[in-house]
C-alpha cells in the first residue's frame, strides 16, 4: 500500500514540484493550499493530485483539513512543511499585520500542521517530516525582517 504524503503549500513552485515528485515516485499525494482556488484546480487537473484548502496557521483548520486528507487518503505518513508567504518591506515601514502573517504562516504553521499527525506516526513506528526553510534564515535578507526571522525559527523547529 503506497504512504501518504502531504505537501503544504503543494500547488504551486516549490510545493508542486514536490507534489509531482512523490506522486511520480509512487506516493498517495494530497497538496494543500490556502487561497488560490484557481490555480489549485488548474493544479489537480493536471496532475490528478487531491487538493486540501485550509489555512496552515490556523490549529483548528489544520486539525480539520488533515483529518479530511486522513478520510480520503488514509494516515499521513509523510508531512512536508513547505508553505510560506512574503510580506517584505523595509523595518521601519512593516505593519504588525505584514510581520504577523509572515510568521504565523511560516513558523506557527511547522506546529499547527506537525502536531495533528506525530501520534499517528509515532504509534504506526514510522513518519516523516520533512521542513522546507530558507537560506535567509541563515543570513537575512533586506526587507524580510520577518521572513529571515520565521525561516530561522523553522530552522531552530527541525533541529
Amino acid at each position: 500500500m503506497a504512504r501518504v504524503a502531504l505537501v503544504t503549500g503543494g500547488t504551486r513552485g516549490i510545493g508542486a514540484a514536490i507534489s509531482t515528485a512523490l506522486i511520480q515516485a509512487g506516493y498517495k499525494v494530497a497538496a494543500n493550499y490556502g487561497g488560490n482556488d484557481e490555480a489549485a484546480n488548474q493544479f489537480k487537473g493536471e496532475t490528478g493530485i487531491p487538493v486540501f484548502k485550509f489555512d496552515v496557521s490556523d490549529a483548528a483548520a489544520c486539525e480539520a483539513g488533515i483529518k479530511a486528507v486522513e478520510a480520503e487518503l488514509g494516515p499521513v505518513d509523510i508531512l512536508v512543511n513547505n508553505a510560506g508567504i512574503t510580506r517584505d518591506g523595509m523595518f521601519h515601514k512593516m505593519t504588525f499585520d505584514q510581520w504577523s502573517a509572515v510568521i504565523r504562516t511560516n513558523l506557527d504553521s511547522m506546529f499547527t500542521c506537525t502536531r495533528p499527525v506525530i501520534d499517528g506516526m509515532r504509534s504506526r513506528s514510522f513518519g516523516r517530516i520533512i521542513i522546507i526553510s530558507s537560506i535567509n534564515g541563515q543570513k537575512g535578507q533586506m526587507g524580510q525582517a520577518n521572513y529571515s526571522a520565521a525561516k530561522a525559527g523553522v530552522i531552530g523547529f527541525a533541529k
